[in-house]
């Protein structure tokens, strides 16, 4: 079935008009035509049935059917010391695939990335066109939140009151990822702190500590940064019953 994203209102109209990327890549991506059925969502969890009702030189008139809503489920916000190259993306793509509900990417003291307010803005809205593009292949109907660059402190401390923020520290040895996780209790929002290449500081991580971080591993065998991150979304995925 084809899917395409569409941001809606709540409540959902009856009908929508689709105008110019959204207009190009149903007719000239897909080709469909007037009558064809398709599926949209509106990366909030909601999907519906639909059909083409009519396609003009302006726009694309789209119907909605019945709204299918998804069951909530735990969110997992992965916050990401920026990588070198495109391996961010790598890790925005994959982990939308693995459950996560925000990424969060972060400025850390060993970060060899440094962006611009400018740059950021740029590379945020490309982020965020990745994850909605892996959100419609992967099947889901909410799409991850991604946010601007910042520091790492900065967006520890905004986070939702509540949250269990569990650090990827390559010096822990005795709590394992998916021990820490289950014990954060079932529907508890969890944050994910991975350093970049380098890792994280000691001093980065010890300012954690003090706002109720707990350092967690992931075992032995030393990864990547975008191998920890997804690996780490794996075992959260099987943790709460969604993998495996």
């Amino acid at each position: 079935m084809v899917r395409l994203f569409v941001p809606l209102p709540e409540p959902a109209p009856a009908e929508v008009e689709l105008t110019g990327e959204r207009r190009h890549y149903l007719l000239h991506v897909l080709r469909l035509e007037a009558g064809d059925a398709l599926e949209v969502f509106d990366g909030r969890g909601r999907a519906f049935e639909a059909r083409v009702a009519s396609v003009d030189t302006e726009g694309v008139r789209v119907t909605l059917g019945t709204a299918r809503v998804a069951p909530p489920r735990r969110a997992v916000s992965v916050l990401q010391g920026l990588p070198k190259g495109d391996k961010l993306e790598l890790v925005l793509q994959k982990g939308t695939e693995l459950g996560a509900a925000a990424f969060l990417p972060v400025a850390t003291a060993r970060s060899v990335v440094k962006l611009e307010p400018k740059r950021a803005e740029e590379r945020t809205s490309r982020w965020t066109k990745i994850v909605e593009e892996a959100s419609r292949q992967c099947r889901r109907d909410d799409v991850p939140r991604v946010e601007t660059p910042r520091p790492l402190l900065e967006a520890a401390r905004a986070l939702a009151p509540g949250t269990v923020v569990l650090v990827l520290d390559e010096e822990e040895s005795a709590v394992p990822l998916g021990e820490a996780f289950r014990a954060a209790g079932p529907g508890t929002p969890v944050a994910l702190v991975i350093g970049p290449e380098g890792g994280l500081a000691r001093d980065e991580v010890e300012a954690l500590g003090k706002l109720g971080a707990r350092n967690v591993t992931l075992g032995k065998r030393i990864l990547r940064t975008e191998t920890a991150a997804l690996a780490a979304l794996a075992v959260m995925m099987h943790v709460d019953g969604e993998l495996g």
